[in-house]
């Protein structure tokens, strides 16, 4: 079970995690397949200030995950983008051809690096008390890819409703890792989560930076 293979993959990091106390793969004592863990207080964080610091922050955390050893082949799946059932631009698109060569992009090849990734790295799954982190939990989408896939999926979620947050996101990114984004991982985001965008529209600010960041990753493209 990948949740199960990433807990142990990450006992003892830098950074606090749920402890792995069982695993019932197969659903003969649970009911269902289950992995027991320890529980972690604390709660998701949506924004701090100052923002920028904040920023910085969700950055180095990030890093550190990174950091950790690429697991064995086979530990934990290797990142691919999440499959949608259309890929039909939504109707609200502004400009069509930023999507469709989005798309042609998001069905090329992953670039590199390889690294151990959490791949759902967002607020939401991140637990602070009193300014301090106290856990990184939900790991069972954890993966083996470009670490830029997490900083994307962070900024995708701060496209909704702190814009400028994903933008602060990217900077921290660049000035710790001293490397350029790579924006691929942005359309990696956005079009992995199309059927949504289209099922269930989201507000004309957040379509704004959605199909922006499109178009900045579009014209970053040299694949």
């Amino acid at each position: 079970m990948v949740e199960a293979n990433a807990l142990s993959h990450v006992d003892g990091s830098t950074f606090p995690t749920p402890a792995l106390l069982g695993v019932d793969p197969t659903g003969d004592q649970a009911g269902a397949p289950a992995v027991l863990m320890s529980w972690l207080e604390g709660k998701p964080v949506w924004d701090s200030g100052p923002r920028r610091r904040w920023a910085g922050e969700l950055v180095e955390l990030a890093m550190a995950i990174h950091d950790l050893a690429v697991p064995e082949p086979g530990f934990v799946r290797d990142f691919a983008p999440s499959r949608q059932r259309s890929y039909e631009p939504p109707r609200w698109a502004g400009d069509t051809k930023v999507w469709e060569r989005a798309i042609e992009i998001f069905h090329g090849p992953v670039p590199g690096p390889r690294r151990f990734i959490h791949r759902d790295f967002y607020p939401g799954n991140l637990l602070w008390r009193r300014g301090r982190l106290t856990g990184v939990v939900d790991w069972e989408s954890a993966s083996v890819g470009p670490p830029a896939v997490d900083i994307a999926h962070c900024r995708l979620n701060f496209f909704y409703a702190t814009p400028e947050l994903a933008d602060l996101l990217l900077i921290a990114w660049e000035q710790a890792t001293g490397q350029s984004f790579d924006r691929w991982a942005d359309i990696a985001a956005i079009v992995g989560v199309l059927d949504g965008l289209r099922d269930r529209p989201p507000t004309a600010s957040a379509r704004h930076e959605l199909e922006h960041a499109l178009a900045l990753a579009v014209d970053a493209d040299t694949r």
